[in-house]
């Protein structure tokens, strides 16, 4: 994990489709998106290359945003962003 942000992350997100289907199973909004990504604690890499994911938290609990960026375009792609599973979430 790092802490040290890539030059990316200054860039302008942009909410992929998959990311806006999701939203509504599980409970967000692209505010919300934008406030966990304002406030997240750390990235590191994902385990599809050139894809990140960043730490952050929504409703009290943990949540992890997987980004992409596009270095062509100089966005944040945001792929999808789930809350994690802790030993008490069923």
């Amino acid at each position: 994990m790092t802490t040290d942000w890539p030059i990316w992350w200054q860039w302008p997100i942009e909410v992929s489709t998959h990311a806006f289907r999701r939203m509504v199973d599980r409970q967000f909004t692209e505010v919300d998106l934008r406030l966990m990504l304002a406030d997240a604690t750390s990235i590191k890499p994902d385990i599809v290359p050139g894809r990140w994911v960043a730490e952050a938290r929504h409703d009290s609990r943990a949540w992890e945003v997987i980004i992409e960026p596009d270095e062509v375009r100089e966005l944040q792609v945001i792929i999808t962003a789930y809350p994690v599973q802790g030993p008490t979430d069923e």
